[in-house]
This record gives structure tokens, C-alpha cells and sequence, in this order.
């Protein structure tokens, strides 16, 4: 498949003000992390910066209206490509369906027998330059990681303030729940983010082929089929006993309005910046951070580094991930101040190189590249992990009439009890991500697509190839490298489950061919090592989390204290989806939303006690 490489450029909104010399917090990065913290800081009364590389498309439908998701992901007005492996075997990546190679001509080629001359890219992982993150080109699932994902930083610091029951508040501090009645004590109703579910009435009516799949997956999950009309509504983000053990439908959460506008951190953002009271937010767009500066007097022998400002290169598309980049192009290069701190917020894949090519991470690689090094901290970059992804995807003999099936479930060789796959079934087609995805294979496509929670492997890295600032990093997930039988064995396990409910839907949508794991329509050809095989090459991700990972005092590999602060250093922290120490539940977003807000509320304790203290 050929896809162009390069296509028109919408212009960009223009919010951004002047910047000044020097500010109280300067925050890097617009996502999920960096974009609601800025906006807390500056409501606080604290002059901030907010820096982002990209632009600002909150006006614009493709990524407004939250049903473009896909557009949103393609789009290069916004889109930074990162050529990913996923594993130490070059071989082993070559047989990923959807690698992808730069022709030479303008296009892309996506698949196995690239036309000669063709220059190899890797495996696709977009990424959002947009004021925003990627809260705005996703598709805004919300959903709330397993308690034992944030007790787990209680586990590693003693930090209590991370307990699950804790947690829950930063939520319903920043939600604004639109498919509850008022009321309800596990959410919010004042927040900047608009959660929504869609209409499962659909459900109701048992003559749609979706239907009758719906009831065959309750018989084989265990749930009541009579009852199942009723718990396609129940609310993913419940709160109550043993919930992270609970199988069962519910209704797909997203943050966006009841009418299908986005909610991202974008709109905290501009709603900041609008308000009459004139908070003292600042942002500056089109901006490439190239390092963290520090206090040179702190930098001496015995002394604790200090980070006192970032060093900027201002101008569009400077980054080689920008598929609009233009070889060579460069921009002015300054330096901005802050004079309380910096915050990095740039993501799993670039906050570790923005602290690398500071000087903080491992010495050896640092020395490498001949950057000085300001603190040997030989866990950033380290511990990149991601919920593997694959799907059921078969053709049915006619158009499958049905809604969204959303369905959390434990498969039987789950090492605890806690449910381990997170689906949704309709009638789509999702594979992975690639120029041009999805493909779409026609009218009678049937999907059943998988995340798989708490994967056991996380031995991913974020390397530097140079001490280029405007260079891609190399990014290796390393797949299945740790207990990848097992994990391969969940995901085996629940693909058999789902294919059992395909041909329940009945005439005249089945019998069904399926087109993957299985490449056919009998059972004798779809074996559990076929599976296995094909889930090893052809999964998938997009929740890249933990190269800056909270760890304890004794952790060699830890990079951050419970407080987000960058251990051995002074006025940085990181506060992003890097900072998980694992990979929290079935999609980071309004996790790490809500993480942004905790450390808001930690910054601003600490500015508290400093205030006291002078």
C-alpha cells in the first residue's frame, strides 16, 4: 500500500503571546500532563510558561469533533512520526504487516515487498505536536486504571497520598460528568473535563445480529444474558469492592461532551487564558525545548545542580519527527528563566531525551554523544512499557447491525485475579497504526479489538542517536522480552472467548471469515500456536509510559520522587504519562490528567512552605 508522504498545511490558531525573560515556572509540553498543570499553576496566581512545538487546532473539526479521531491521528498538520521496533531482532520486525518505508517518491509504502530503492522507516507511532498532546488526536477513551496501579507508588515511597482512595479526588476535581445524575460521589460535576458515554439503546432490541452477540459473550463471561441490555450502561469508572475483579459490559467512557465535542486539555488551556481575571499564563507555540539549563555555581563538585531555565529554538516543524520538517532548517536559538521551576511534560518518548541531552541520565550514554553530565540517573529512558494490542477482525456475510460492545474480562491463566483484557466489538476495522490507517476492508467488517492491562514486560528504552536536539530518538519497546508466554497466553486465551461469539449473531450476518489471528473460517485452522505466532509479530501499541519512572530512595533505576521532583537535582520535575512507574490500566490518558493535578497541588505545597519560609 502507497500513502503520500506529505499533504497541505492548515494554519494554525494563534494564541500565544510574547514570551518574557524569565517566569516563576516554565512547563514543556501541552498534553495531558504539561497542558492542565500549566493552566493550575497560572489560576494559583504564578506567572508559568507553557511551551509547545506545535500549533494550536482547537477551531479545527478534525480534532473539535471527537468522531474524527481517525483524521485527527493522520493529520500532519500535527502528526510527529516516530519509526519504532519492537523488539532487538531486525528480522523478526520485518514481518510486521504494517512496517512501513519511505519510497523516495513522495510516498509511503506500508507492508512486506517494498518496491526496490525503498528506504526502510519502521513501525509507526504517531505522536501529537498540538497544543493538547495527544488528547487531541486519540479517541478520548477515559477509563480508570486498577487501584493497584497507583498503590504501587505508596508501595515503592511510603507515599500514602498515592493510594487509589486518594486518587479518586484528583478525578473528581477535574471532571465534569455529563451521563450521571448529579450527585454521585465517585465523580465530578464542575471540572474543565467533559466525560460522555454514547446511546446503548440499541441493546434493547434482540433481532440485531449485535445483539445476540451481546448475549453469547454474557453466557461466556459468566454474566446474565437477560441482564445484558442493562450492563451495556453500567459505568466503567464505578467505584466499590473488588471492582479491578469484576467482569462485566459497561459503557465506553470518553472526554468529550454529550454532543461530540472534544475535551482535552486544549480547552482548560484556552479557558485559562480567556478568563477575566487575567491569569498569568503565557503560552509559546511552535517552540523546540533543546535542553534544561542550570545553575552554573551548582554545577560544581559537592553542590546540587539547579535547574534554572530551558534553552529554546523557535520556529515550525524544527523536530525530524515532523513530517513537514525540512532538512537543515533550523531556528533562532534563546534561553528563558524560571525562577522557581522547570517541568518537563513532554511524553514517554520525549521528556527522557529532553533530560538527556541536559546532562541527567546514564553517564555512559551521555559521554558517549560528549554531553556533560549533570546527574547519572541510569533509569531515564529505561522501563518503557505499553499495553499490547491486537484484534478479531472477520467478515460477515452481510452488514452486522449492532452498537459498541464494550466488555472488561479476566482470561483463566491471569496470574491474580484481577480482569487483564479491556474490548470492544463493532462494526469496524482497528489493526494498529500506520500512514493511512485504518483500512477498510468493507461493509460486513466485524472487530473485536483487545488491550491488554498490566502487561508483565517492561523492558523498553529511549536512546539517544546523537546530541541533536532536532534528532528522533530510538525507541525499542522490545515486546513479550519478559514473561511473553504468558502475556501471548492472555491474549490467546482471549481471542478464543470472542471468536465464540461472532457466529452468534446469526443469519444474515453469518457465518463469518475471520481474517485475523485466524486467516480463514474453520475452526481446524485457527491452533492456539498459529495465535500465539501472529499476536508475537503483528501486536501493537499506544500507550507509551515509565521512561521517568517514580521509584523509592533505594531504586537504582528510579528518576523521580513520589513528588514528580528529578532525583539528585533541584527545580525540575516530570509530570507526564513517563512518570508511571507501570503502565496504569487500559488507556493513560485521564489517568495522567489526573496525575497532572496531583502535581499541581504538590507544587503548590512546596511553594507554600518556601513562602513561609522567606
Amino acid at each position: 500500500m502507497r500513502y503520500h508522504l506529505l499533504c497541505a498545511v492548515a494554519a494554525s490558531t494563534a494564541i500565544a503571546t510574547p514570551a518574557a525573560s524569565s517566569y516563576d515556572y516554565i512547563v514543556v509540553g501541552s498534553g495531558p500532563g504539561g497542558g492542565p498543570l500549566a493552566a493550575d499553576l497560572a489560576r494559583a496566581g504564578y506567572s508559568t510558561l507553557l511551551i509547545e512545538a506545535g500549533g494550536d487546532e482547537g477551531d479545527n473539526p478534525t480534532y473539535a469533533d471527537i468522531m474524527n479521531f481517525n483524521e485527527a491521528a493522520n493529520d500532519e498538520t500535527t502528526r510527529w512520526d516516530f519509526w519504532v521496533k519492537h523488539s532487538d531482532d531486525p528480522a523478526r520486525d520485518l514481518k510486521f504487516k504494517h512496517t512501513t518505508w519511505d519510497t523516495g517518491e513522495g510516498t509511503f509504502y506500508v507492508g512486506l515487498d517494498p518496491p526496490e530503492g525503498a528506504k526502510l522507516l519502521g513501525i509507526q507511532y504517531p505522536r501529537a505536536a498540538v497544543l493538547g498532546g495527544c488528547a487531541m488526536h486519540n479517541a478520548g477513551v477515559c477509563s480508570m486504571p486498577a487501584d493497584d496501579d497507583w498503590n504501587i507508588v505508596v508501595n515503592k515511597t511510603g507515599d500514602t497520598s498515592w493510594s487509589a482512595e486518594n486518587m479518586r479526588k484528583y478525578l473528581k476535581k477535574i471532571e465534569k460528568n455529563e451521563y450521571l445524575p448529579p450527585g454521585d460521589e465517585a465523580h465530578g460535576y464542575d471540572g474543565w473535563l467533559a466525560t460522555s458515554v454514547a446511546d446503548n439503546s440499541w441493546a434493547k432490541n434482540d433481532s440485531l445480529p449485535g445483539t445476540r452477540m451481546l448475549r453469547k459473550l454474557a453466557k461466556l463471561t459468566g454474566q446474565d444474558p437477560d441482564k445484558a441490555a442493562d450492563l451495556v450502561n453500567r459505568d466503567i469508572n464505578e467505584v466499590g469492592e473488588n471492582v479491578d475483579e469484576t467482569t462485566s459490559f459497561y459503557n465506553m467512557v470518553t472526554h468529550a461532551t454529550s454532543k461530540g465535542k472534544r475535551s482535552s486539555p486544549n480547552n482548560h488551556i484556552r479557558a485559562t487564558l480567556a478568563d477575566p481575571a487575567k491569569y498569568p499564563l503565557t503560552v509559546k507555540l511552535h517552540t523546540l525545548v533543546t535542553r534544561v539549563l542550570f545553575d552554573n555555581a551548582t554545577l560544581k563538585a559537592g553542590s546540587t545542580p539547579r535547574a534554572i531555565g530551558v534553552e529554546v529554538m523557535d520556529g515550525a516543524s524544527l523536530y525530524k519527527a515532523d513530517p513537514k520538517h525540512v532538512p537543515g532548517t533550523k531556528g533562532p536559538v534563546s534561553q528563558i528563566f524560571a525562577s522557581r521551576e522547570v517541568i518537563v511534560s513532554g511524553g514517554a518518548f520525549n521528556s527522557p531525551q529532553i533530560l538527556k541531552l541536559s546532562g541527567i541520565g546514564p553517564a555512559a550514554e551521555l559521554t558517549k554523544f560528549n554531553i556533560p553530565v549533570v546527574k547519572d540517573l541510569p533509569g531515564v529512558g529505561e522501563n518503557l512499557g505499553d499495553n499490547y494490542e491486537g484484534s478479531l477482525l472477520a467478515m460477515g456475510s452481510a452488514p452486522v447491525e449492532s452498537g459498541l460492545i464494550t466488555l472488561l474480562f479476566r482470561t483463566p491463566s491471569a496470574p491474580t485475579k484481577k480482569r487483564n483484557i479491556y474490548t470492544w466489538c463493532g462494526a469496524f476495522s482497528f489493526e494498529g497504526f500506520w500512514p493511512g490507517f485504518p483500512t477498510y476492508h468493507g461493509p460486513t467488517q466485524y472487530t473485536c479489538a483487545m488491550v491488554h492491562m498490566a502487561p508483565k514486560s517492561q523492558a523498553g528504552s529511549v536512546n539517544l542517536v546523537s546530541a541533536d536536539p532536532q534528532d528522533k530518538p530510538d525507541i525499542n519497546f522490545r515486546f513479550f522480552e519478559r514473561h511473553g508466554d504468558q502475556d501471548l497466553r492472555e491474549l490467546v486465551e482471549a481471542a478464543n472467548l470472542l471468536r465464540q461469539a461472532f457466529n452468534a449473531a446469526g443469519e444474515p450476518a453469518a457465518p463469518f471469515v475471520e481474517k485475523h489471528p485466524c486467516n480463514g473460517d474453520t475452526d481446524q485452522l485457527c491452533t492456539d500456536e498459529l495465535q500465539t505466532e501472529y499476536f508475537k509479530l503483528q501486536a501493537y501499541s499506544h500507550h507509551a509510559t515509565s521512561t521517568c519512572a517514580i521509584g523509592g530512595d533505594e531504586e537504582e533505576m528510579a528518576v523521580l520522587d513520589s513528588k514528580f521532583r528529578v532525583r539528585g537535582v533541584e527545580g525540575l520535575r516530570v509530570v507526564d504519562a513517563s512518570a508511571f512507574p507501570v503502565v496504569p490500566g487500559a488507556f493513560p490518558s485521564c489517568p495522567t490528567m489526573m496525575l497532572s493535578a496531583k502535581a499541581a497541588e504538590d507544587i503548590l505545597a512546596d511553594a507554600k512552605k518556601k513562602k513561609k519560609k522567606t
